[in-house]
């Protein structure tokens, strides 16, 4: 019984010394398969490639890099405004009934264009006058002329002389002053005779510029207090801002004003500072100053608000508009186009490269667009400034609108 139990001891023991074995090999093979099959992460892509239609389809627009002072500014409101000097009425000298209207509102006139026309019969009364004092004075210089040989010859009074001499000279400044009141009407003197009396006369604008009103109607009466329409000359305008006391030390002459429509953040308008009240504005605290208004003025109109970013240093930033950043994985990004191709998009050797050639071709008229690592800085006026991680060419086009998509299917590319 003995050497039984003293086998099965040792039966014991020899199994466990193998299954140790057993189990300490099965690891080291694990452990080899695991460090001969390394695991690799792909790069994330970086180029993204749209044809035109998905270009159009988005509304994807382009731009550059630009440079603007959004470090040191200062925010105020105001309005837009046309000097009076830059702003007609169309009136008329003379009280009549309105015959025609030939503008509406929006209309563009030009200086001295007929606005619209009038009737009196006052009118036919002064050209009368007119014509009549003429007839009279060639009368009067026959009878001066006459009086004067008379008296020449002692045959006639010198009174007679003088009375015909004063009635002429009295003649003349009637003729005179109905010569003047014509030309106001808008008739010219000379071409007028008994067949050609005018009963209607022209009102035309004294400026250039856009029909902002029209008062009249056909068939009103209209007289000299009264105006036909309002003109008002929008190329002179100007930008009227409210800044407060706190911040006039701030400001000064020729300082660079950037603005927008209150109303209308879409465009981007620049003025320049040309002067600084020196009282406050009502009972506001405020203080007016003036700009005006460079480059383009499309879309712009008297009494506009706007809200404005005045520059207070000369310091510029590399800047972009705020839709052209996105951001991904705690990161901030823009797209500039570029030639580079995706790496899937290279060609390979042998029958893959001549597959990969006609597709290149089909594909040619594709834009591509790389993604550029930015670091965003301060925001005003719809821009952001940036500073770019890497170099990009100094001219490089950049995606201003739909970089959210540019993105989107970067990403979905990524995930394939």
């Amino acid at each position: 019984m003995k050497s039984l139990k003293i086998k099965y001891k040792k039966y014991l023991l020899l199994s466990t010394f193998c299954l140790t074995i057993i189990s300490c090999g099965s690891k080291e093979t694990k452990q080899e398969e695991s460090v001969e099959k390394p695991t690799t992460e792909e790069a994330p892509a970086s180029i993204a490639s749209l044809t035109a239609e998905q270009i159009k389809t988005v509304d994807i627009q382009f731009g550059a890099i630009e440079q603007k002072q959004l470090t040191a500014t200062l925010k105020a409101n105001g309005a837009l405004r046309v000097p009076n000097n830059n702003k007609a009425n169309a009136t008329s000298l003379y009280g009549g009934v309105v015959k025609s209207i030939n503008v509406q509102l929006g209309d563009f006139v030009k200086k001295g264009q007929v606005i619209a026309t009038i009737a009196n019969p006052q009118f036919i009364q002064l050209q009368e006058e007119y014509l009549s004092a003429s007839s009279k004075i060639i009368f009067a210089e026959q009878e001066l002329a006459r009086q004067k040989e008379l008296n020449e010859g002692n045959a006639g009074a010198l009174k007679n002389y003088q009375n015909a001499d004063a009635e002429l000279k009295a003649m003349r400044t009637r003729r005179a002053s109905l010569q003047q009141q014509i030309q106001l009407m808008g008739i010219n003197p000379n071409s007028l005779s008994n067949s050609n009396l005018r009963s209607a006369l022209s009102v035309t604008s004294p400026i250039s510029g856009t029909i902002s009103n029209v008062f009249a109607k056909i068939g009103s009466y209209v007289d000299v207090s009264a105006p036909l329409a309002e003109i008002v000359d929008n190329s002179q305008l100007h930008l009227d801002l409210n800044v407060f006391e706190k911040d006039l030390p701030m400001l000064k002459v020729g300082q660079i004003i950037h603005f927008r429509i209150t109303n209308n953040s879409g465009e981007d308008y620049n003025a320049k500072v040309y002067s600084i009240g020196a009282s406050f504005e009502n009972d506001s605290k405020s203080i007016p100053v003036h700009a005006t208004v460079q480059g383009n003025k499309s879309g712009l109109i008297d009494g506009m608000n706007i809200t404005a970013i005045v520059s207070l240093n000369d310091v510029t930033t590399s800047a972009v508009p705020s839709d052209a950043i996105v951001s991904a994985e705690g990161k901030d990004y823009i797209f500039i186009v570029t030639d580079k191709k995706a790496e899937e998009e290279k060609p390979e050797e042998g029958e893959e490269q001549k597959e990969q050639e006609a597709k290149d071709k089909n594909e040619a008229k594709n834009t591509n667009f790389e993604k550029i690592e930015v670091v965003k800085g301060v925001s005003n006026m719809g821009y952001t400034a940036i500073t770019l991680v890497k170099d990009v060419p100094a001219n490089a086009k950049i995606v201003t609108k739909g970089a959210f998509f540019v993105n989107a299917k970067l990403t979905n590319k990524g995930e394939e």
